[in-house]
């Protein structure tokens, strides 16, 4: 379902990027379920353009960690753009700019939440920057990704992967039995709130709240880190 103000130059006004031609980031916010509904098929969704960005994100951050990071080897750059460009990562990175507002669903994914949903947000991501990349050419679609995907690396590292930094700091000091437990389930199913605990044997460090139970422990353990000033902010 369509925004019916189909506010498209405000979107592009919050990305900092003026589309020569719109009709691109259209189709790259149109999820499949939209383009059935219109019988459109593929053509008229975000796949193809989700295929081509995906092959830009690919590159522009790799080039990036290979510049930035000289001090590491191949499988470490290798681990270090995964963490960046997986769908948790680029879903949360949707949500941010926001695209959400922006996408065109189908009723179906409209009722059952689909605009919260990662691998949709992710899909989008993606897409848009393949239509960047064909309306403005490489330079552009770097400078989106940089803006956008590759801001505040540090800050990030930390919370897309919390769990497993929140283990290895843990290890260090000889501590490693930590487990998360979900304590509650909000919401109806289309628009759920899941709050997880970590806890350290039997003490709990922090909780964290997400629309996932995977984020929701993502959230608690970064929670975690900042209560026991491994990272700030």
């Amino acid at each position: 379902m369509q925004r019916e103000d189909d506010p498209m130059d405000e979107l592009q006004a919050v990305i900092g990027y003026r589309f020569r031609r719109p009709l691109y980031l259209k189709q790259a916010l149109t999820h499949t379920s939209c383009a059935n509904e219109a019988h459109a098929g593929h053509a008229g969704s975000n796949e193809r353009l989700e295929f081509l960005g995906d092959a830009v994100l690919e590159l522009v951050s790799s080039e990036y960690f290979y510049r930035e990071k000289p001090e590491l080897p191949e499988g470490s750059l290798t681990k270090l753009r995964a963490s960046f460009v997986c769908e948790p990562a680029l879903a949360y990175c949707a949500e941010q700019i926001p695209l959400n507002p922006y996408l065109y669903l189908g009723k179906g994914e409209e009722q059952t939440g689909g605009r919260m949903r990662a691998s949709i947000l992710s899909d989008a991501m993606e897409a848009v920057i393949g239509a960047i990349y064909l309306d403005g050419g490489y330079r552009e679609a770097r400078e989106f990704i940089y803006r956008f995907i590759l801001n505040d690396i540090e800050g990030k590292q930390y919370f897309y992967d919390a769990k497993t930094i929140l283990q290895e700091e843990l290890q260090k000091n000889g501590e490693a039995d930590i487990s998360y437990r979900l304590l509650s389930e909000e919401g109806p199913d289309h628009q759920k709130t899941f709050t997880s605990a970590v806890f350290l044997e039997e003490t709990e460090l922090a909780r964290g709240s997400a629309g996932s139970k995977k984020r929701a422990e993502q959230n608690a353990a970064y929670a975690a880190l900042k209560a026991l000033k491994i990272v700030t902010g």
